[in-house]
């Protein structure tokens, strides 16, 4: 099945009306109905924010953070415009992917 993969880039500790910037993206996911999503933090990381890395003396919540999706065209669509509407600038990838589950050749 072909699909679209939605890939934000987010900071650690970012926060959208009062929750976790990933909570609430996975919360607006699933109203709209997609099935799930991932979010990764990153050991470095650099771009509008300046360089951040993981180490002995970083200050919690700076690191980067990836939080993604992939779902069909229409859902990831509806997310990128709640994700607007919401007031939210976020960098953001979007690329065609084909999806599948092993076992079922």
């Amino acid at each position: 099945m072909t699909t679209l993969c939605v890939r934000f880039f987010v900071q650690e500790g970012m926060r959208h009306a009062g929750e976790p910037i990933h909570e609430w993206l996975f919360q607006t996911a699933r109203e709209i109905g997609i099935a799930g999503g991932t979010c990764f933090r990153a050991s470095a990381g650099y771009g509008r924010h300046g360089l951040h890395e993981d180490t002995f003396f970083e200050l919690a919540g700076k690191l980067p953070e990836t939080v993604e999706f992939f779902a069909v065209e229409g859902l990831i669509q509806a997310l990128l415009v709640r994700v607007g509407r919401a007031g939210l600038r976020l960098v953001y990838v979007l690329h065609p992917v084909t999806t599948g589950v092993t076992g079922n050749v």
